[in-house]
């Protein structure tokens, strides 16, 4: 037996590391492959600072577009607060509040837990560290900052519908019309709202703190529908992940050249 980790003398004393016959490990490497390919992806795509914008589309890993130094984008979401000292790209202004969302995610912690560092790898399996401190330290201590994260992620949502409406535009900014990419954003923006307000941490503003639901019958509602919701949040997590990194695909192919925009009207 091991002196420290789930292996001590205080746990039943069974040679082997589990009892599971199953192929366990398929799900935490699918879940690392997966966080990884998106790691990468959306890293490449925000130090790019090109093809993020083909009218009327704008790529959400954009979105909105804090610098000067950003495409114009007519009505679009261009706020110059940062002036042109800043010569990075500027999706790295914004980014930070969706992927700090999904970071300190309930969900998420446990997917990356287990696929990156098997914190535990699955569960009936025992963990390899010697230590368990959970999320009462440094730098883990700031997982608990998840709810500020929903209250920016909201706004960052309401963002994402506007440049959903305005892609009923075509390329000349006239409205009534609609292309592939329209149909697009409105699948992501669909999912992004469905992840967000699923979280647990929506789902306790709505209905936390109350001792009778029925004189609250408006909350109590809200928090069913919520709750609802939540039973698929791990789900709707990699739905609005896959989703998210294909709008801003495709709006890259197409203001790449790549592509050209179908349209239906």
């Amino acid at each position: 037996m091991n002196s420290g980790g789930v292996r001590t003398r205080t746990r039943a004393a069974i040679d082997a590391p589990h009892l599971r016959t199953d192929r366990w490990w398929l799900a935490p490497a699918a879940t690392a492959a997966g966080l990884l390919a998106f790691v990468v992806y959306s890293t490449w795509r925000a130090f790019a600072n090109s093809d993020y914008y083909a009218a009327p589309y704008v790529s959400p890993f954009y979105s909105p577009c804090l610098a000067e130094n950003c495409e114009p984008m007519r009505s679009g979401p261009n706020w110059e607060i940062f002036g042109s000292w800043w010569g990075l790209s500027p999706a790295l202004l914004i980014l930070i509040f969706p992927l700090g969302f999904r970071l300190t995610c309930y969900y998420y912690r446990k997917a990356y837990y287990r696929g990156f560092w098997a914190s535990p790898p699955a569960c009936a399996v025992a963990e390899p560290h010697k230590k368990y401190t959970g999320e009462t330290r440094f730098p883990l201590i700031f997982q608990n900052i998840h709810r500020y994260f929903f209250y920016a992620a909201v706004p960052v949502a309401g963002i994402l519908t506007y440049d959903t409406v305005l892609a009923f535009r075509d390329e000349h900014y006239e409205w009534g019309h609609m292309g592939l990419g329209t149909l697009v954003f409105l699948v992501n923006i669909t999912l992004i709202w469905a992840y967000t307000l699923s979280c647990h941490s929506c789902r306790h503003i709505v209905g936390g703190k109350l001792k009778h639901f029925s004189k609250h019958p408006v909350r109590y509602k809200t928090w069913q529908f919520v709750g609802k919701l939540n039973a698929r949040h791990m789900q709707l997590a990699w739905a609005s992940l896959i989703s998210v990194a294909l709008a801003d695909f495709y709006v890259y192919l197409v203001a790449s050249g790549a592509f050209d925009d179908p349209r239906f009207f």
